[in-house]
């Protein structure tokens, strides 16, 4: 390889890659005394259903162990899950996390059908689990975050009709309990399981009791309301009983057996609930009280953070593949008419009117950004064309969109005072495109190779929390397709606007890179700090106090935006410096995040 230097970038992020999964592989399976088996079956319902099972070696016929079955919530898949799978399984629980129906790599059941059908597929994995020689049927957990806890409530709604009830523990973390039968009276349907709940103070979705005004209560109050106060007291009316407390296990005998309640109210927002030790601590205890451990641990004694900290480093070094494969392929002599030549470099600082324009376009961008992002779930209300069947991936790519046309004519206008743009790039022969289209190709299937690669042997991938970069099914590429368009436009814009026209002497190259990446995520920046700002301040989101409120689902659904376009600008920025083609970075990243999108949510 001619440039050394590439070569190291290159070497480097495969060292990465394989460091991580090693490393997470080694932490999920407790230093390999845990087997991981990637589960397809057919249930019930004729569709496939997935999960991941975790055998601890102490786990046998002989001396069967208590399982806990967890869920993700809606929107995401099983891997989300991994805090829970992994402590539990090194406590010695048989621990089965599962692709709800639509989610993953689950069969879609399809708009048409009632997804409380087998409680989204929580109902299947109770039945699978009770059957598997090593599991002690007695003892059976559910848990499942948001929705997740949603199907464990469903899945006590079937186990309840069952002459053998399976599930004697439930968990709900993110949503509520069933505190009124269909007569509107408090009840206990729960009888003598085990249950507790975790219930955020800033949860965006669940704990809130409206008024007789129909004004819903603040979610950190939850704790004092009627509900709250009624579980806590088994079910029946909370003016009949005693005021409780949170972090607190109440036991009562029902039927015969000692039944545990109990509520856990951390400061926090509905998605932090996933990757805090915090939560952690208190569904350990829990399910130790309500399930016995096989291998007691104590609570605070936590590994799982390492395996996100081996995740988060292979997704440092996916981000560098993608850079770094992009250049060697440069180097190699099919790719080698793409390079500059030499380094391109900025233009010179832009002055008078086209220094207004240039200050004033991005200033209305981001406004622009913010605005139809607040907009837009009502726009589309009802417009839903017949491809669209993942809901959240359509507005993100209709949103993409649209300010992807707003940033074209915003660079139409922009040219008659920074220049036509052709000498920066622009024009593109029809062999220089479709090297390009080649090139863009090679990088995204090369990557992606890595993490099928990882799933396959030792079923991990490259995440941080919300941002998600994993092994998909095949029909998945349908799903793909259907957005793809949306976001290689928006991100082949964004390319050429952030290259070649606002790739300007601004001191430092650093400063230009910040001052456009500012811009292009400023409003997603802005929406998130009103958003959470007002909830921390007044108990309720900024959205929902709206004269017609906004589901609080869209802020969260930019979490991962505040991260990916900074990362856009920086990628295409380093890539067009030795290319000056900014085609090739847009096409690259439009191809990433439509994967990621579409590979990660809901179905249908």
């Amino acid at each position: 390889m001619k440039n050394k230097s590439v070569g190291f970038w290159f070497w480097l992020a495969i060292i990465v890659m394989v460091v991580s999964v090693l490393g997470a592989s080694f932490v999920q399976t407790a230093g390999y005394s845990i087997t991981v088996k990637d589960l397809r079956w057919e249930t019930p319902t004729g569709k496939l259903m997935s999960a991941l099972l975790f055998i601890p070696e102490t786990a046998t016929p002989e001396n069967p162990a208590p399982a806990i079955i967890t869920s993700h919530g809606w929107y995401n898949n099983r891997e989300m899950q991994d805090m829970n799978y992994v402590e539990y399984a090194r406590r010695g629980y048989v621990v089965m996390s599962i692709d709800m129906y639509g989610h993953g790599n689950s069969d879609d059941l399809g708009p048409e059908v009632n997804y409380k059908i087998r409680a989204t597929g929580m109902t299947d994995a109770v039945e699978l689990i009770a059957a598997l020689p090593y599991v002690d049927r007695s003892r059976i957990g559910v848990t499942g975050h948001s929705n997740g806890a949603r199907a464990a409530n469903l899945a006590v709604d079937d186990d309840n009709l069952k002459e053998e009830q399976l599930i004697s523990a439930v968990l709900l973390v993110g949503n509520d309990a069933n505190y009124f039968n269909e007569d509107k009276a408090y009840y206990n349907k729960y009888g003598s399981r085990d249950v507790a709940i975790v219930a955020g103070r800033f949860d965006e979705f669940f704990f809130r009791v409206r008024d007789a005004n129909g004004v819903p209560s603040a979610p950190r109050d939850y704790i004092n309301q009627v509900t709250a106060q009624s579980f806590l007291n088994f079910g029946i009316d909370p003016a009949e009983g005693e005021v409780r407390k949170d972090n607190v296990f109440y036991v009562k005998p029902i039927d015969g057996e000692e039944s545990i309640r109990a509520i856990y109210a951390p400061y926090q927002i509905h998605p932090w609930n996933t990757i805090s030790s915090k939560v952690l601590n208190f569904s350990v205890n829990f399910f130790e009280k309500a399930l016995g451990a096989p291998n007691p641990i104590p609570a605070n004694n936590q590994v799982w953070q390492w395996k996100a900290i081996f995740n988060f480093i292979g997704l440092v070094g996916f981000i560098i593949f993608v850079w770094a494969f992009t250049r060697v392929l440069l180097e190699t002599k099919y790719f080698s008419t793409l390079k500059a030549g030499e380094i391109v470099e900025p233009a010179p600082a832009p002055e008078g009117k086209a220094k207004i324009w240039f200050w004033a376009s991005l200033v209305v961008s981001a406004f622009v950004s913010f605005f139809t992002y607040l907009k837009l779930p009502g726009w589309i209300a009802n417009f839903q064309p017949a491809f669209v069947n993942q809901r959240p991936v359509w507005l993100i790519a209709l949103w993409a969109f649209a300010n992807g046309i707003f940033t074209l004519i915003m660079i139409l206008i922009g040219r008659t005072m920074s220049g036509s743009g052709a000498e920066r790039g622009t024009r593109i022969s029809g062999q220089k495109l479709v090297k390009t289209i080649l090139l863009a190709l090679a990088v995204v299937s090369g990557a992606f190779l890595i993490v099928f690669a990882a799933d396959y042997l030792l079923k991990v991938d490259f995440r941080f929390w919300v941002i998600p970069v994993k092994a998909f099914p095949p029909s998945k590429i349908d799903e793909i397709l259907r957005y793809a368009p949306f976001f290689l436009f928006f991100y082949i814009i964004h390319s050429v606007s952030v290259n070649c026209f606002n790739y300007v002497k601004q001191g430092k190259e650093w400063v230009n890179v910040a001052v456009l990446s500012l811009a292009t995520v400023g409003g997603a920046l802005f929406y998130t700090i009103l958003q959470y700002g007002t909830f921390f301040i007044e108990g309720k989101s900024w959205t929902e106090q709206l004269a017609t409120p906004v589901s609080n689902i869209y802020g969260i659904w930019l979490f991962p935006i505040l991260v990916y376009f900074p990362l856009a600008v920086m990628l295409d920025r380093a890539i067009y410096k030795v290319t000056k083609n900014p085609y090739i970075s847009g096409i690259i990243f439009g191809l990433i995040m439509a994967i990621i999108a579409a590979t990660n949510t809901l179905t249908n």
